[in-house]
């Protein structure tokens, strides 16, 4: 039976995709953003033992060598995450489509569908397949929130199963990128293109970071694409918030209101009519 590695599902959610939306984050991820608001989801566990002693709850063991998380047990204080070196976590749910399904089934009369997101979920693209395949036979939408790293037009199954996808677009420059990121942007900016010339981009969205990156000029360059294709399509600029980010960035600025809205004028100025700051 095909399982995915799942970090958390979040039943109801209206900032993932049109709507009222269940976001299922899977685990593992192949960027590294020095910014990343949830670095545990980046690494699968590799049962080093650590958390053990770190969780006040006893909800974590160790089985035939493997760390085991008791869910009915756990507290949620995350100490457990706070104490990991790994940028990982021990609790992780290996589920099944049906697994997921059955969850859903719960909640489905309130949400219009689901959003799967990490991590980066395309890394279990035949666990998405399927799953998307039996969430569309229930009349609900799926969507795909991705770091853009796999090329979709690599993915053609995956994507006729997907109704639209949310990209991130970290960096514009690959020097930046890589230095940052550390992986290249060749395939997020190509998927850009592509996403958008098919008509299954749905948003975009750029984590304005100040100082390390060249904001301005990403945006420009991102909105002049969003722009070629449909400058409807959705930009969502985001402000760096130094809360839960890796202790490099603890004292990090958070870009200004003032600085934000002239980040918001250079995305209009690219041709964007849809464009929120958050």
């Amino acid at each position: 039976m095909m399982t995915g590695l799942v970090n958390k599902i979040i039943p109801f959610s209206s900032v993932d995709g049109p709507g009222n939306r269940t976001a299922i984050f899977l685990q593992g991820c192949n960027f590294n953003c020095i910014y990343c608001h949830n670095p545990e989801t980046i690494n699968i566990c590799g049962n080093c033992g650590t958390c053990i002693t770190a969780c006040p709850s006893g909800a974590i063991t160790k089985n035939n060598g493997e760390v085991f998380w008791d869910k009915s047990k756990c507290c949620n204080c995350d100490s457990c995450i706070k104490t990991c070196n790994n940028s990982s976590s021990p609790k992780i749910s290996k589920m099944s489509v049906d697994d997921i399904i059955n969850e859903i089934n719960n909640y489905k009369p309130f949400i219009q569908g689901i959003t799967v997101s990490g991590g980066e979920c395309t890394l279990q693209e035949d666990f998405l397949f399927h799953l998307f395949t039996k969430i569309k036979s229930l009349g609900l939408t799926c969507f795909i929130d991705s770091n853009g790293s796999k090329d979709f037009k690599e993915m053609p199954k995956l994507l006729e199963v997907c109704d639209s996808v949310m990209l991130d677009v970290k960096a514009f420059d690959n020097t930046i990128h890589n230095k940052y990121i550390s992986f290249d942007n060749a395939n997020v900016l190509s998927n850009l293109e592509f996403l958008a010339s098919i008509g299954k981009l749905y948003e975009v969205r750029t984590v304005i970071v100040p100082e390390l990156f060249n904001n301005e000029e990403t945006v420009r360059k991102v909105s002049e694409i969003i722009n070629k294709y449909d400058s409807n399509i959705r930009y969502k600029l985001i402000k760096f918030r130094n809360l839960g980010v890796r202790q490099s960035l603890k004292l990090h600025p958070t870009p200004s209101d003032e600085y934000m809205n002239t980040i918001k004028s250079i995305a209009e100025e690219g041709g964007c009519k849809n464009i929120i700051i958050v």
